[in-house]
């Protein structure tokens, strides 16, 4: 992608004022999405993003600039656009490269790019036609396709100057039901870091379709969700958004570097309960969001964040590192060559553990057993949130009665996870995508089912 002496030749430039560190991190990626809506593909839109960005550092500042011009005359322009927001000196001296390709466990045995778009719009059909035969009560069913190869350079004046590609796939399926006076919606959104051969048993589009359908219509005949404070119990899969948004975010050093986060400063503590450990892994096979190498060129790794209940590690970019004093994580992540990077999370999620799952809803008495979580916000610095439930049932005498709908989840991460008094054996991924400073990136969140002794639900 970028012949070696052109690199040192951008590098050399880009460092000519003073930086002490300077990083090229260029990018040639392809898509195509499809979209299907009232039976009906609507768009067939292939994409293309190329361009390279320059980074560099003088001590904890950072300078980033970016083009989509990656010839000699592109990224030099770029180095000096760079440079000339620095005067510092002479600069540091660009050690030699060390030139890798990174390693890809996973094999890719159907390239997207190599996929007629009729056998993708195939799969497309498959998820929308099975939600609208599940019931007469679905009325719209809407089907997202996506795929993604995306090849990067990166390299820096450290010597590093790494290759990779990472392939997506991924399918979202939304299915909305209606009695005519009021509509509810369920959902599927599964992916991977994988080709088209995910349709040959990861994905299965009539199972979307299915049971985005089912959610949308059990909701529809659900009685509001009482309020009030009681026990829950969190399914697993994307339950596991709850601890990605109320404390993940919370323990990465976009936060935690400037003193912001609820965390910073905690390390050796005890901040959840003993039964609690959280892990934020790049490594697994295929996953949405596991990484071979992140965006400063870093080899990926599992990071145990919390370690029975203590805290232990924080995720840190090369950036956050300077400020905090501390090694990078390989936690690096941008969505694009246009965003510099910072330290984002991959596969987050709380790892199994060995309580029994029909016993935690057995002994909880009253309360909300949440069996997908949607949607929330949350406040990084305090760590407050509040999530949907796209689909929960209220449980009474430690049974599960009744659906309930409207059902919200309210509280403070640093709470909630010493309020959580089991965690179960079948720990389950679940894939989204993260928004942050350096963009949107694809991650996955995951748990096993978990109980809260108590926290606030919101409905009616």
């Amino acid at each position: 992608m970028l012949q070696t002496r052109i690199a040192e030749e951008v590098l050399a430039k880009a460092v000519s004022t003073g930086a002490d560190f300077g990083e090229i991190f260029l990018e040639d990626q392809t898509e195509t999405t499809i979209s299907l809506k009232s039976g009906r593909i609507e768009t067939v839109q292939p994409g293309r993003t190329h361009g390279a960005g320059i980074r560099v550092f003088v001590g904890t500042q950072a300078i980033y600039v970016y083009t989509n011009d990656t010839s000699r005359e592109g990224l030099l322009a770029c180095a000096e656009k760079a440079a000339a927001a620095v005067n510092g000196g002479k600069g540091c001296k660009p050690a030699p490269f060390n030139v890798v390709h990174a390693e890809r466990p996973e094999e890719i045995r159907l390239l997207p790019t190599e996929v007629k778009a009729s056998a993708k719009a195939e799969k497309v059909r498959e998820a929308a036609a099975a939600a609208r035969a599940y019931s007469d009560e679905i009325v719209q069913a809407q089907v997202g396709y996506l795929d993604r190869v995306q090849d990067v350079l990166i390299c820096n004046t450290e010597g590093t100057f790494v290759t990779d590609r990472r392939v997506y796939t991924r399918l979202n399926v939304s299915a909305v039901a209606s009695d005519g006076k009021e509509n509810q919606s369920g959902g599927m959104n599964p992916g991977g870091l994988m080709g088209f051969e995910i349709f040959d048993g990861r994905i299965d589009p009539a199972y979307c379709g299915k049971e985005a359908a089912r959610q949308a219509v059990t909701m529809l005949h659900a009685p509001v969700c009482p309020a009030g404070v009681f026990p829950v119990v969190i399914d697993n899969g994307f339950g596991g958004v709850i601890f990605h948004e109320a404390c993940g975010h919370s323990l990465e050093a976009t936060s935690v570097a400037y003193g912001i986060s609820e965390f910073s400063g905690r390390l050796g503590e005890m901040i959840a309960a003993p039964c609690v450990t959280a892990i934020d892994d790049g490594t697994i096979m295929n996953e949405w969001g596991s990484t071979h190498v992140d965006d400063e060129g870093m080899p990926t790794g599992r990071l145990v964040l919390i370690d029975h209940g203590k805290l232990v590690n924080y995720m840190i970019d090369k950036l956050g590192g300077r400020r905090m004093n501390m090694a990078p994580t390989g936690s690096g992540r941008r969505q694009s060559y246009a965003w510099a990077p910072t330290s984002r999370m991959r596969n987050t999620f709380i790892a199994a553990g060995e309580d029994d799952e029909e016993e935690m809803i057995a002994g909880m008495g009253e309360g909300l057993y949440a069996k997908y979580m949607g949607g929330g916000s949350v406040n990084p610095a305090t760590g407050e949130f509040n999530f949907a439930v796209n689909e929960g049932y209220w449980v009474k005498d430690g049974k599960i009665d009744h659906p309930v709908r409207g059902a919200s989840l309210i509280g403070r991460g640093s709470d909630v996870i010493l309020k959580i008094d089991r965690v179960g054996k079948n720990c389950v991924q679940a894939q989204g995508m993260c928004g942050s400073v350096s963009g949107s990136i694809p991650v996955n969140v995951g748990q096993p089912m978990i109980r809260v002794s108590s926290l606030t639900v919101g409905g009616r």
